[in-house]
């Protein structure tokens, strides 16, 4: 885990991204299980109201994930809100008296890279941080099922004889500017894809990286659970905060970027006494509202841990992942996030 000569003396940092749901939080639980002493701090940022990953990372009960190791930002998207929110939490974290060895930043699904990486050439941080590397956490079974391009072998061609893609959805746009600024790309959740799926979304990332026109690779990696050897993700020495001109964006002509593609609310829900017809539910009200995105902790009554619920798109997952703290108040909150034009009424009514 070492560091490169230019990037000597300073504090590395990896920048993990991914679109909704491909394992960003899982991956990095498992680079905390496999922390062995070293000391790592966390810059977590969520797309939504209720810090879901926050408390995933907190329930971990790793000695490597204290309450100080873990910054949540929820004001906004952190390629948005640098100056305000971003660079003072790096301060926070180098200002300690035992200051992390590195840190590790969790951007929202829906984050662009760039700007974040861009935003450690500010004087404040500039000579004190590195980006040692940023990593895209692609969900394998997502890509495979069309979700941000529907045809890999047209995508390809269209890169090949035009040099540039038109691009249909915003989902694409995300999904490529993650890929786009990445020096290791983890094609997350293979368990749950054959190989003829799997070399359809290599095909597709490929497409996308070649769409940049720098000749740049990015490293592939698979990985189901998340689980990756921390020495390959935390030792890349990149210095990428030095490269962005080969780390090109749709975005890289504005001045700014927003969400306004996209929506997220907080569904309150009563007690949910049988996790598999909850899971049905959730099932059904995805496939008929387009929903992208679910998350949240549901009380199950006469159940002493909380049910973690994490969906995409249709493929929903509980488990109970943490005791009831004693003066914790037993609520059922589901965070759901969509494209704009979600129908929040619609689906809170399908769910309540």
């Amino acid at each position: 885990m070492s560091s490169g000569p230019l990037t000597a003396g300073k504090t590395p940092a990896t920048v993990i991204t991914g679109f909704l749901g491909a394992g960003k939080t899982t991956l990095i639980r498992s680079l905390l299980e496999q922390a062995a002493g070293r000391r790592l701090a966390l810059i977590i940022n969520e797309f939504g109201d209720v810090g879901i990953d926050g408390e995933i990372l907190r329930a971990c009960g790793d000695p490597t994930c204290t309450e100080d190791d873990v910054i949540e930002l929820a004001n906004g998207c952190l390629c948005c809100t640098v100056a305000d929110d971003f660079v003072p939490a790096i301060e926070k974290l180098l200002a300690r008296p035992q200051p992390p060895e590195h840190i590790i930043i969790e951007t929202s699904g829906l984050a662009l890279p760039k700007p974040l990486v861009q935003a450690f050439h500010w004087p404040a941080i500039k000579t004190r941080v590195t980006v040692d590397g940023v990593v895209a956490v692609v969900d394998a079974a997502a890509a495979a099922e069309g979700r941000f391009a529907p045809d890999p072998a047209a995508l390809a061609a269209q890169a090949a004889d035009a040099g540039q893609l038109d691009h249909e959805t915003p989902v694409e746009e995300v999904f490529e500017d993650q890929l786009l600024c990445a020096d290791l790309i983890v094609v997350n959740k293979t368990d749950l894809v054959g190989a003829a799926d799997l070399a359809k979304v290599e095909d597709l990332i490929r497409a996308a990286m070649a769409e940049g026109g720098t000749g740049r690779e990015a490293k592939i990696l698979h990985a189901s659970n998340g689980k990756v050897d921390p020495v390959v993700l935390l030792g890349v020495g990149a210095g990428a905060e030095d490269d962005l001109a080969n780390r090109p964006s749709h975005h890289d002509e504005e001045e700014g970027h927003d969400h306004d593609d996209f929506t997220s609310f907080v569904v309150e829900l009563a007690p949910q006494p049988d996790p598999a017809a909850l899971a049905k539910t959730l099932e059904r009200v995805a496939a008929a509202h387009g929903v992208l995105r679910l998350k949240g902790f549901i009380d199950v009554p006469g159940k002493p841990m909380r049910l973690l619920v994490q969906g995409v798109g249709t493929r929903i997952q509980t488990h109970f992942d943490r005791f009831w703290k004693p003066d914790e108040p037993r609520r059922s909150r589901l965070v759901v996030i969509g494209e704009t034009g979600l129908d929040r009424d619609a689906v809170t009514a399908a769910l309540s």
